[in-house]
């Protein structure tokens, strides 16, 4: 399959399928017609608890949601919330004070000492339930992808400005000192500007080979076994077309289905392509083109090549951006020394009129200068972005207490999260 699409017709596209998710929220009370009440009406003017504590609850907590709280412990977790009681039971363990809860919204609801909120529910969820934390007034940790669609994302994005609750998303590359340094030594020039780029992932694959991390490209599956009776198979859907139970969606396995997931490039794409739209700047793409693998109706393509072009933005010339998943790689660059190979699983190359940057590891952990004389030469430029003193998430529990910024707000999130998305629709 191999389309070339229009910013403009793929957005409608996504408008189009995100009709029933539009539904959902205006008939849920928490999220009706997505008026924000921002937080200083709702009495929450950046304050936290006595302890100097932040009161966060966890919402989808089985499974990266939990990792996420792991990261939080100098906080008060006081709530968790999750639709599979027997896949979040470890981290109902870890926090035994916690009030837990099954239905996201009656916690909100009940639950008034909440200040803020981790969303760590599959994709499909993560709108629904950060507009309803959003509604009441809650800063907001959002997994990544920011959310399913264009319009989610959008949308989203608006809210949190308006409400001005602390917001990050999960991408947590951009706590990285290579992350920093990649913008800086663009912005200095170290190769010139910037005309090309390819960014890859392994993702589904491991190292480019089986096992799978999750399916994709395959068929769905047509026996209906029985729902777990610790699943609420009804909430787990959420927004999404009802269809039968079945242990291909769940848990985890749900990345690769149209339904509930955005595959590789919505899984690994946020991450590696997070320092791409940074230091490069960039906002919607011009167009879209996509090759990928067989394409099934309710599977994610197992492999995708995705290129976009993107529009010169002040000084900076037009970009054409490649991305890569599934195992694919770009070619081997011709200045790399005679025995290294590109890394398999996670990578970036900037291509500049002066060189080009190879970044390393997934969310821009660090690079390197090629040919490799121009690394050695390079001059490196002062550091002026600001440092993450304690991390990724410390920045979001910092910005919460004290309305400081976070690298990966929702502001940020949602332009990424919308080529993503689009770039997911195009071999579609």
């Amino acid at each position: 399959s191999k389309i070339i699409m229009k910013k403009k017709t793929a957005s409608a596209q996504i408008l189009k399928g995100g009709t029933s998710r539009r539904e959902f929220l205006a008939g849920s009370s928490a999220v009706a017609a997505f008026m924000v009440v921002p937080g200083r009406v709702l009495g929450l003017g950046g304050e936290t608890s006595p302890n100097n504590k932040l009161n966060i609850a966890g919402i989808g907590i089985g499974g990266q949601g939990g990792e996420d709280l792991n990261e939080m412990t100098s906080e008060n977790i006081v709530a968790l919330c999750d639709v599979d009681s027997d896949h979040a039971a470890h981290t109902f363990k870890k926090f035994p004070k916690a009030k837990v809860y099954g239905d996201f919204r009656e916690m909100l609801d009940k639950e008034k000492n909440i200040e803020a909120v981790v969303v760590g529910t599959p994709d499909h969820n993560h709108a629904i339930v950060s507009m309803a934390a959003i509604k009441h007034g809650k800063h907001v940790y959002c997994e990544k992808p920011l959310t399913h669609t264009v319009y989610e994302a959008r949308v989203l994005a608006r809210a949190a400005r308006e409400a001005k609750v602390a917001t990050q998303m999960g991408n947590q590359g951009m706590a990285f000192e290579g992350n920093r340094l990649i913008n800086e030594w663009l912005w200095d020039g170290a190769i010139g500007p910037v005309r090309e780029v390819h960014a890859w992932s392994d993702r589904p694959t491991h190292r480019g080979k089986l096992p799978l991390w999750w399916a994709q490209g395959v068929e769905r599956p047509r026996d209906t076994p029985p729902v777990p009776a610790t699943l609420d198979w009804d909430l787990w859907l959420g927004p999404a077309p009802y269809r039968p139970y079945h242990p291909a969606y769940v848990p985890f396995k749900w990345r690769g289905w149209w339904d509930f997931g955005s595959g590789g490039l919505g899984d690994m794409g946020i991450h590696n392509l997070a320092p791409v739209f940074s230091a490069l700047k960039l906002g919607a793409p011009e167009t879209i083109q996509a090759s990928s693998t067989p394409v099934y109706p309710d599977s994610v393509t197992a492999a995708n090549l995705v290129q976009y072009q993107f529009p010169a933005r002040g000084d900076m010339p037009p970009v054409k951006l490649h991305w890569y998943d599934g195992g694919l790689r770009p070619e081997r660059p011709e200045e790399f020394v005679e025995d290294r190979e590109l890394d398999p699983e996670d990578g970036v190359i900037f291509v500049g009129d002066k060189g080009k940057m190879l970044v390393t590891g997934w969310g821009g952990q660090s690079a390197h200068l090629l040919p490799m004389s121009l690394d050695k030469d390079y001059k490196r430029p002062p550091k002026t972005l600001p440092r993450s003193k304690n991390g990724h998430y410390h920045e979001w529990i910092d910005a919460c207490k004290t309305g400081s910024e976070t690298r990966s707000n929702f502001s940020f999130a949602g332009p990424l999260t919308e080529a993503v998305q689009l770039g997911m629709a195009a071999p579609g």
